[in-house]
Formats: C-alpha cells, structure tokens, sequence
C-alpha cells in the first residue's frame, strides 16, 4: 500500500472542522471577564482540561468493559461440510480384524457428502476468571488516578489563569500609557538629536541626556514586550481564539496572611495531595499484579458444556450434549516460580517505596510552598509602597515642569520609574496568585463539581468565586471536603 498524504483541502477541511467542534456549545462572553469567569471558563472550555477529561471517561469505559472479561466464554458456531465423494471406510470383525484378504469385502458409509453443524458451548477457565477479576480491579484503580491526574491538571490550570490575569490586568492599565511615553521620549529623542546637530547645547550634555533618554526607552520597550504576549497566554487559557477583544475587572488584592498552622497544612496534603494519592493506587495496582503472578502458577481448570446439532442422516441422533472437565498445569512454571514471585514482591517494595519517598516530597512542597507564599505576600507590600512613593513623585515632578523648573528628560523619567513601580506591583500579585496556587495543589484544593460538561457556565462560575474567597483559612482546612463523582461510585 503506497503512503497517502493529505491534500490541502482535506487539511482545510478538517481544520474547520475541528475548530467548529472545539467552539460549539460555548457561551459567549461578555464585554469584561472576571477572574472567576475567566476560571471557570478555563475549566470548562480548555482544549487540554478536555483530554485530560476524556482520558478519565475512557478509564471509566475500560472499568465497565474489563467487568465482562470475568464472565464464562458462550461460543456459538455454525457450518457446512461438502465433498465429491462419500467418506467410506472398510470394516472387519472384531475377532479377527487382521485377516485383511477376507475382510476387507465389507464397506460402510459414515455421512453424508454434505451436511450441516452447529453448537453452542459454553466454557468457563478458573485461572481466566481469577486474572480478569484482578485486572477489574486494577481497572477501578486506574480510573480513580485517571481523576487525580484531572485534578492535577485542573490545579496547574487554576493557578496559571490567576498569574496570567494579572499580567494581562497589567498590560490593560499600563499599555496606554507605557505607549505613550515612549512617544513622547522618542519625541524627545528627536529633539535632542537636532538640537546637538544646531550646536544649540554642549556636546557631552547632548550626549548624556540621549543617553538617558535612550536607556528609558529600552526600558520601556521590554515592558511593552512582557506585556504585549499576556494576553495572548489568557485567551488560550480560557479556550477563546487569539485577537480576542475583552477588558478585565481589576479584583479586590487578595494579601490575607496564612495563619494555618503547618501541622495542619500537612496533615491535609497527606490527605489530598492528587500526587500522593495516584501513588496510592499505583502501590495497590502493583500489589494486583503480585496476586495475578501468583495465580499464574496454579493448574487451569475449565469447565465446558455444549449443545451439538448435525443434520447428517446417518447419524442416529441428530442432537446431543456434551459436558466436561479439564485440569492443566505447566511444570516448567514450578521452576519459574520462585524468580516470578521475587520479581513481583520486589515490585510491590519498589512501589511502597515511591510512595514514601513521595510523602517526604509532599511535605518539603508544603513547607516551601507556605514560604514562598509568605515572601510574595512581603514583596508585594513592598512593591506597593515603593510604587506609592514613586507615584507621588511623578506628581511632584509633573507641577516642577508645569513650572519650567525641572527638564523634560526629568519628567519623562519619573514617568518610566513610576511605570516600572506598577509594573512590579502587578507582577508581585502575579507571584502571589501562583504561589496560592501552587499551594493550594499541594493541599489538594480545588473547586467541587461533578462534571464540567453537566454544570453551567453561570453556576460554576459561582462555585469557583465562593471557592476563592475561603481561601485558605484554618476552617476550609478542617472542613471536609466531598468526594468527587468517580470516587463515590467506585467506593
């Protein structure tokens, strides 16, 4: 078969296609998305939540099918037999079958030349049963990790929508004026260019404030392109198409200290964590395989039972039923044993000892998170008064040139320092909306619902604001949280 590409149309085609699926059944938004709608729009309509969602609903497909693997085999089976000639065969008597010359004159005639069969059997292997009742269990397993690694995702895509709000946040209330100000230092620039070409001014003084106003603007020109490329991160965040035009609600600073207790904090990673509990299961799936190595080396026991027709007329009965029992045992599995069941139980011990490494690991991610958390929360306090005393300067400097009393060169300075000022607030509040959430993964924090795809957008969007504003207190901590769908059902 010689390779086929795709021609351009059929590219074209099927990208339409998939762009139309992949918009369909979703709510427009509105003129200004909120840091809750911008969440819950993320949960709900990201490309990438989506698979890791129908990665969860196939693990659930292959628990539900692995549930037939243990019933008995019911085979059912037609056919037809046909030749040129009858099947005759040669007949002696049985006391004296060896007198070939005699009694080889009697032929008899044992079917017909074409005739029908068919059965119905139905068969049962011990071993098979015991195999596919493991692996339905191995299958229950791997759904509920199939949902921790939803929540894992659903934690890093939580917490990336929070930082990439802020810096879009800031790309909305400092694009205009960052814009600006490089207008009108590039004015500047110009003038300064020609005034020195004049003679109007001394050389050096040119040249050193060119120089300033050229460092100005390369300072201008890397925020503009930090902040030009938020945006764009967002709206594939949210599942909107690049180019998509929506402002922001600036929401309310959240800088509540952490005042949980560590002990606390991690007794509910412990508890939640979506790592630790994938470990969990991988420890009992591996623990699965162990019994499933050891079922191996038991004989193989199999029942049969079967309905027979054959409609061949020399048959007398042309119906008739058959039942058995058969035990089977590989010896050379004696041999393999020992090695097959040291290979399993070291399986099991290298698992157990993921999972305790993993404990260590969540903890140090607790403890580190808790820090981290805490030093953004002080950068940010700091940025803020920073950003105040420059604001208040730029002021200052805005009346002296108003007056003719400081340069122009001054007063777009001042600008650029207050515009960095900002700029650093809102990129310490980016730090601290990913620290939360970097925290909140490792205690296993998410929003609750059932499914995605059977809320609607206004309700989980509700759910996500109440979630944001608990936070992280002693009494969301304490509180016990409800299982998700796929937990309920398979407990």
């Amino acid at each position: 078969m010689a390779p086929q590409n795709f021609s351009h149309s059929d590219i074209s085609r099927i990208n339409q296609a998939d762009r139309a699926a992949a918009f369909a059944n979703m709510v427009p938004h509105g003129e200004v998305i909120t840091l809750d709608e911008a969440i819950a729009r993320a949960l709900k309509y990201n490309l990438e939540q989506r698979v890791r969602l129908l990665e969860q609903s196939l693990a659930a497909g292959e628990l539900e099918a692995g549930k037939f693997d243990m019933l008995p085999k019911l085979l059912a089976n037609a056919g037809y037999s046909w030749r040129d000639d009858f099947a005759g065969r040669y007949s002696a008597p049985y006391d004296d079958p060896e007198n070939l010359d005699s009694n080889l004159s009697s032929i008899d005639v044992s079917s017909e030349k074409a005739h029908s069969t068919a059965d119905l059997t139905l068969s049962w292997n011990l071993l098979d049963f015991g195999a596919s009742y493991y692996t339905a269990k191995q299958n229950a397993d791997k759904l509920l990790i199939a949902n921790e690694r939803r929540r894992k995702a659903m934690h890093t895509l939580i917490q990336n929508v929070r930082t990439a709000y802020w810096r879009t946040l800031a790309a909305e209330q400092l694009g205009q004026r960052v814009r600006g100000t490089i207008e009108e230092a590039e004015q500047a620039l110009q003038n300064a260019t020609r005034l020195a070409s004049e003679r109007v001014s001394m050389p050096d003084e040119s040249l050193r404030y060119q120089r300033n106003l050229l460092e100005n603007l390369r300072l201008l020109e890397s925020v503009e392109r930090e902040l030009a490329s938020a945006r764009i991160e967002l709206t594939n965040l949210i599942g909107l198409l690049p180019g998509t035009r929506f402002r922001l609600e600036q929401p309310e600073a959240d800088t509540r200290p952490l005042d949980a207790d560590v002990t606390l904090l991690e007794e509910r990673a412990l508890l939640h964590n979506a790592d630790l509990r994938e470990q969990f299961y991988n420890v009992r799936i591996i623990a699965q395989d162990t019994r499933k190595a050891l079922l191996r080396l038991l004989p193989g026991i199999s029942f049969d039972y079967s309905l027979n027709f054959d409609d061949d007329r020399y048959l007398v009965k042309d119906q008739w039923q058959t039942a058995g029992v058969r035990v089977g045992v590989n010896l050379f599995n004696l041999l393999s044993a020992p090695s097959r069941m040291e290979a399993a139980e070291r399986n099991e011990t290298l698992a157990e000892a993921r999972r305790m490494a993993l404990q260590m690991s969540v903890l140090t991610q607790v403890h580190l998170a808790r820090y981290q958390y805490e030093d953004a929360l002080r950068q940010y306090r700091r940025a803020d008064q920073i950003y105040d005393v420059d604001n208040q300067l730029e002021q200052i400097v805005r009346g002296k040139f108003q007056s003719n009393m400081v340069g122009e060169q001054t007063r777009i300075s001042a600008s650029v320092t207050t515009i960095l000022s900002e700029l650093r607030r809102y990129q310490a509040m980016a730090r601290v909306q990913e620290s939360v959430g970097r925290l909140q993964a490792s205690l296993g924090m998410e929003p609750r619902f059932d499914s995605v795809d059977e809320i609607e957008l206004d309700e989980l969007r509700t759910r996500v604001r109440s979630w944001l504003e608990r936070g992280i207190s002693p009494e969301t901590l304490q509180a016990e949280a409800p299982l998700p769908a796929s937990e309920r059902e398979s407990s």
